[in-house]
């Protein structure tokens, strides 16, 4: 118990910059304090003690701000950080590793008793702020839950889930969300321009633009030097034509923050 213990709050000093001893850790996050209270919560539910169980996560509701079933299933390693208004329904399952933020609900779609109806997340995923994970499928180790995303289908391992209803980033390098070595740094609320769809499609349609005046330019050129063998230069380079780039693609992914 004491092991677990240790293991959590090591976790949240890893993971939070504004942690700054393992006192404080104790003391003053109510996301421990959640994890403490959820597992003699949980172990009354999986042994029958159904009315304890749900007694117990109310009081821990009430004093930490966070609701766990005592139904679901939680890993090693689990930070709630910050966490006001967590929801965590029966049928849910965190795995070890993960980070979940304020707002976020782990919930179900279906009114089925004894059916699956809560996400499964897989090994160090991160859930950012207000976002909701609602049925009964699996969110994948690694990935990511951007802020606010409603979350309808299955993550793939490693991908990253953003808008509303969320759309699906598929995982560029394979890197864990989470920080689990040196070069792969904890990403905080799970999110980064990189991860951003609109973004990038605007990246996309900003290299394409400068691309396709780049080879006019060039072609304009060519023509000029071309203009020979009987025309004028005027017949074959009009007055409007652009012999030099003016398109200012640098200027235009430093104002989508690139």
């Amino acid at each position: 118990m004491f092991s677990r213990l240790r293991s959590d709050i090591q976790c949240i000093l890893d993971r939070d910059p504004a942690a700054r001893s393992t006192w404080e850790v104790l003391t003053c996050y109510p996301g421990l304090h959640a994890i403490v209270l959820h597992r003699p919560a949980h172990w009354c539910w999986v042994h029958g003690f159904k009315w304890l169980g749900r007694f117990i996560s109310h009081i821990a509701r009430w004093l930490t701000g966070i609701e766990i079933h005592p139904g679901a299933v939680i890993g090693e390693r689990v930070f709630f950080d910050h966490a006001m208004g967590v929801v965590v329904g029966e049928t849910a399952e965190i795995g070890d590793g993960c980070t979940i933020y304020q707002g976020v609900t782990l919930g179900g779609t279906s009114l089925y008793k004894g059916a699956k109806r809560h996400p499964t997340l897989g090994k160090n995923v991160v859930v950012s702020a207000g976002a909701k994970v609602l049925g009964g499928f699996l969110v994948g180790d690694d990935a990511k839950i951007g802020s606010n995303a409603v979350v309808i289908k299955p993550v793939p391992a490693g991908a990253t889930a953003v808008g509303i209803p969320a759309r699906i980033i598929p995982s560029k390098t394979g890197e864990s969300a989470d920080v689990t070595t040196a070069q792969n740094k904890f990403s905080a609320y799970g999110i980064t321009l990189d991860d951003d769809p609109v973004s990038q499609a605007m990246k996309g349609l900003i290299d394409n633009a400068s691309s396709q005046e780049h080879q006019i330019t060039l072609l304009w050129q060519a023509i000029e030097k071309l203009s020979a063998n009987g025309k004028t230069h005027k017949d074959c380079v009009p007055d409007d034509a652009a012999l030099q780039e003016t398109f200012e693609a640098d200027k235009l992914n430093q104002l989508m923050g690139k």
